[in-house]
């Protein structure tokens, strides 16, 4: 372990109703990622995905921000911050299959924006700084921040992003899109968890199985799209929450999902 572990966890979860949030919490060295932290993301993912009565996660960080990226000091040390079949920080290659919020106070930068962006939806507070600084250490952005942001804006703004290292806004990614919601100051995960709570409500298949279809469409054929979404939304049509839905609308009351 790094000096600058304490025997607090360095991964903290509460449940919310039906919702997990999930705080990264090593604020003395700015949530920056080691080893105990990687795992405990990952096993909070698990949780999260293996109970039927959650139906989606939010991840935030302790301290008044998000997370720095990778504890140098711990990977000089010899710990890994990569987690077999997950990626870095248990969730840049793979995350849940529940949907998952980020909420970002103060700032999400290097390995701490990848966190971010492995996440399906982000709300950032205002004047929170988001950014890949690699490059001012000779380093790269490899943890998926230079796969993901060019499908999720324009061209030359992530070049000014990866070539220049300089941080932009949260306003400036909401312009973007890629930031959903701007809270104030001090209300990301209250905004998060509002937005949460509006997901909630939905059929949990139904929110699996768009998450699902929306991340692997990307390289679908022509030929075999409509194929492959068959195969993922086919179950969820037929399944007892789609007739409780329906039979719900009709008799005017809120559907009781049983993730069946």
């Amino acid at each position: 372990m790094s000096d600058t572990s304490t025997d607090a966890p360095a991964v903290l979860t509460e449940r919310r109703g039906a919702v997990l949030v999930i705080t990264l919490n090593r604020p003395q060295v700015r949530n920056a990622v080691n080893t105990e932290l990687a795992n405990g993301v990952a096993a909070a993912l698990d949780a999260l995905d293996a109970d039927d009565t959650l139906s989606a996660g939010i991840l935030t960080g302790a301290g008044g921000f998000f997370c720095a990226g990778m504890d140098l000091g711990a990977f000089a040390k010899g710990e890994s911050p990569w987690i077999d079949g997950r990626g870095f920080a248990g969730i840049t290659q793979r995350a849940s299959a529940k949907p998952l919020i980020a909420a970002i106070e103060g700032f999400a930068v290097a390995g701490g924006l990848e966190i971010a962006l492995s996440c399906d939806l982000i709300v950032a507070a205002a004047g929170a700084k988001l950014g890949i600084p690699e490059a001012k250490r000779s380093l790269v952005a490899a943890a998926g921040g230079l796969l993901r942001l060019p499908r999720r804006m324009p061209y030359h703004a992530v070049m000014e992003l990866a070539l220049t290292g300089d941080p932009m806004t949260a306003e400036r990614f909401h312009e973007f899109g890629v930031v959903n919601r701007v809270a104030e100051p001090g209300a990301a995960l209250d905004v998060a968890l509002e937005l949460a709570a509006t997901l909630a409500k939905n059929g949990p298949l139904a929110l699996m199985a768009s998450k699902r279809i929306i991340e692997e469409q990307v390289d679908w054929s022509l030929e075999e799209m409509w194929g492959k979404q068959g195969e993922i939304a086919g179950p969820v049509l037929m399944s007892e929450d789609a007739r409780e839905g329906a039979v719900a609308f009709k008799e005017k009351r809120e559907p009781v999902w049983r993730s069946k």
